[in-house]
């Protein structure tokens, strides 16, 4: 049996915890909202953001950070991505060298465009890292339905641990080096699957999801390389994986966003519905001025953030994307 703190109640951060409690490991989940740490404590059910699932014994829903994470050998980080600074940025006392923590987040911060990785390692830099990613709805996982995803870190110990915390006969784990191309793509796909939703509300067919699935890990990659990345995790479970599932799956809150978006709502409108965060939103900033910053060509994202934050119509957004200058695919 493992101590884990699984820090964010959200559908994912739940649906973790729930797989590690019932792998045996004696599990406490950290939320933000009252309500959710009393109805996990009393029913068993997170009923605000995983609804209809069971939730072991083995889970105890806290409000205090610091009380999840004491005592603790793993923590799984699983806020929403803005929010990921400010949760875990008094816990360096609570925390000892060489803990292994998970982050489960696919996001970049948009004010300062740091990855996880590089918020962890500036918040808690004793402890040992490791980003888990790949294409995994949370309702397929709380269905028992075989899923492979990938757990990145620097050094093959790290990640090899991570492996281990999560593997079991139907949550298969693969094992990454390269940190910042799970990040970035765990992060970027989401910003193509807004746009993935943008056309399909608008009515379009199979030949453009195809042109924006493609062009769109041509960007991720660019950037990803761009940023030192390994081109090759982009044609995996982090990288073509998770976009294909996110773009495609009828459970994707980005998708669902871009959506909206092509049948009239604006952002905000959409917000004032919605509790769960569609991260796509705010990693369209932020992956159009890391692009901006490297001077690396985002058309589809840049045209997604313009979509959301800059008033442009979803018709006309397509419109510049296809009357842009004609290149070469090959882009080295």
């Amino acid at each position: 049996m493992t101590r884990v703190a699984v820090l964010g109640a959200g559908s994912w951060g739940t649906t973790l915890a729930n797989l590690l409690a019932h792998k045996g490991d004696e599990v406490r989940l950290w939320a933000y909202e009252p309500e959710v740490v009393e109805t996990v404590n009393r029913s068993r059910e997170n009923s605000m953001f995983l609804p209809g699932v069971p939730l072991s014994a083995k889970i105890h829903a806290v409000g205090d950070v610091s009380e999840a994470v004491s005592g603790v050998e793993v923590i799984v980080s699983a806020p929403p991505s803005h929010a990921v600074r400010g949760v875990i940025r008094d816990l360096g006392g609570a925390v000892p060298p060489g803990t292994l923590v998970v982050s489960a987040t696919k996001g970049i911060e948009t004010d300062t465009l740091a990855l996880m990785s590089e918020v962890f390692a500036e918040c808690l830099p004793q402890i040992r890292f490791a980003a888990l990613s790949g294409p995994s709805f949370a309702a397929e996982v709380c269905e028992g339905q075989p899923t492979a995803v990938v757990a990145a870190a620097r050094d093959e110990a790290t990640a090899q641990a991570a492996q281990r915390v999560f593997a079991t006969p139907v949550f298969r784990v693969y094992s990454n080096l390269d940190v910042i191309g799970v990040e970035l793509a765990g992060a970027l796909k989401n910003v193509i699957a807004v746009a993935a939703g943008i056309a399909e509300g608008l009515g379009l067919g199979h030949n453009p999801r195809a042109a924006l699935i493609t062009r769109g890990l041509a960007e991720i990659t660019r950037l990803g390389v761009a940023m030192g990345a390994d081109p090759l995790t982009f044609a995996g479970l982090a990288g073509m994986g998770d976009l294909v599932l996110t773009t495609t799956g009828s459970l994707s809150r980005n998708r669902s966003l871009g959506v909206a978006l092509a049948q009239g709502q604006s952002f905000e409108q959409y917000r004032a519905t919605h509790r769960s965060v569609a991260e796509g939103a705010n990693t369209s900033l932020a992956g159009a001025a890391l692009g901006e910053r490297l001077d690396i060509e985002l058309p589809i994202i840049e045209q997604v953030c313009a979509v959301l934050f800059g008033g442009r119509a979803p018709r006309e957004a397509i419109a510049e994307l296809m009357g842009r200058e004609l290149k070469s695919e090959q882009w080295r």
